[in-house]
């Protein structure tokens, strides 16, 4: 069997990282069993679907580097849901239901006064209820009728499953206006698409028995499904709050690797522990559902960041070339040193300059002056030089090195300055030394 998932995002909002989880496992599972990852743009919604936020789907999902094989959008296939519709039509597994939100609303709230199940009660399946509701000329918005029977399948990550859909409402299908709810373009397209497995977050499990039902009624194959937890902040609390800070357009503005992201989202709520791969094939070899726990995973922006900065340490120049304005010399002395690729930048000038000295230990840069040896220059200049002004002046440790740091680069810390002294060169180094900005 060749397996075959699907990504299907709504584009009425940027991707967040629980999207953007969502999508990466996907990705790594059907890549790991060499299968095929489909995008399928969830567009049903008109009113809120817009083209910004699709080709901010396709942008984002670029970034992190999850090449779909292949695309569709639902408002492409509206013919194939009334297929559908009127097959379910035809079978009497749908029937016009008219109550509207209100007297909905009155059904439930006399059902937990009897403490019943506040689930829909059918009233719409008595000819009676129904010849009065169209007498006062209702449109029907279509329920689907579930059996009330248990439906049973087993979860690749929470093992196995049962829900009994007597403790549900029959899911509405479509709308009076005639618009199709997610239900039925979903289970019709993974029909449709041969979709092989499907994999989501865990608020889609009570869903999941009243699709498999509907997979029945259609006459199509049932997928296997992987059901796993939501994310979480790092209190416990709910991420919705925070999706804004959390898009992964923030996260790409803030200067977040698309490797870190992955690696970090593949990795929390596992039992394996959050640590750097060096790219995608190698997270697809490590993925096993069975090593993702049944708590909830917490995202924390700081690990997130360590992670970030752990990317760029090991970065070779040919993956950033393109980025950062800098030699591959340059980026070899400064990578250790970054948070995000952003701070190549600012690191660059402490060899291009201008950097204005501060002079700390005048009488110690008067030795380190007189004690300079001439170009050329390599990372064995540094350690030479430094024991010639060491043997000159008597100072070591940090007695010797903080003052020619603060001379040479103006700041306390930053890049070993055995790589930094011979791309800053003798005529820089000098001048600085002299308390000269250069």
């Amino acid at each position: 069997m060749t397996v075959k998932v699907r990504f299907a995002p709504s584009p009425t909002g940027l991707l967040h990282v629980g999207n953007a989880r969502t999508a990466l496992l996907n990705y790594l599972f059907a890549k790991k069993a060499g299968g095929q990852f489909i995008l399928r743009i969830d567009d049903t919604d008109a009113a809120r679907s817009t083209k910004e936020f699709e080709q901010a789907i396709y942008r984002d999902l670029g970034w992190l580097g999850l090449a779909h094989d292949m695309a569709d959008r639902q408002a492409n296939r509206l013919a194939k849901y009334s297929i559908a519709f009127y097959k379910l039509q035809a079978s009497d597994h749908i029937y016009p239901a008219y109550e509207t939100e209100v007297e909905l609303e009155r059904q439930r709230g006399l059902a937990r006064a009897r403490r019943l199940p506040p689930i829909y009660n059918r009233a719409a399946l008595n000819p009676a209820t129904r010849a009065k509701f169209e007498a006062e000329g209702r449109k029907p918005h279509w329920r689907f009728k579930l059996s009330r029977t248990k439906v049973a399948w087993t979860d690749l990550v929470r093992g196995p499953v049962e829900i009994d859909t007597s403790t549900m409402s029959d899911p509405v299908l479509v709308r009076e206006d005639g618009a199709f709810l997610y239900t039925l373009p979903s289970v019709a397209d993974d029909i449709d698409m041969g979709i092989s497995h499907v994999v989501r977050g865990e608020d889609h499990v009570t869903n999941t028995a009243a699709q498999i039902e509907i997979f029945q009624a259609l006459g199509g194959p049932t997928p296997t499904f992987a059901h796993f937890p939501l994310l979480v902040g790092v209190g416990g609390e709910a991420l919705s709050k925070r999706l804004g800070s959390l898009s992964l357009q923030q996260l790409r503005e803030e200067g977040v690797e698309p490797l870190a992201v992955c690696a970090y989202l593949a990795k929390i709520g596992t039992s394996d522990a959050v640590a750097l791969s060096l790219s995608l094939a190698d997270l697809a070899l490590d993925l096993d559902f069975t090593k993702i726990g049944r708590a909830p995973a917490h995202f924390d922006p700081e690990e997130l960041a360590a992670l970030n900065a752990k990317a760029l340490h090991i970065t070779p120049y040919a993956m950033v070339a393109s980025r950062v304005g800098v030699s591959e010399a340059l980026w070899d002395a400064i990578r250790p040193n970054l948070s995000k690729l952003s701070d190549a930048a600012y690191l660059a000038t402490l060899v291009t300059g201008p950097v204005t000295p501060v002079i700390e230990d005048a009488a110690l840069t008067e030795a380190a002056i007189a004690t300079l040896p001439p170009e050329p220059w390599d990372e064995n200049t540094w350690p030479a030089w430094t024991k010639a002004v060491a043997a000159a002046t008597g100072a070591k440790g940090k007695g010797l090195y903080h003052p020619l740091r603060l001379a040479l680069t103006g700041r306390g810390n930053g890049p070993e300055l055995k790589k930094l002294l011979p791309l800053i060169g003798r005529a820089k180094t000098l001048a600085r030394l002299k308390g000269e900005t250069a």
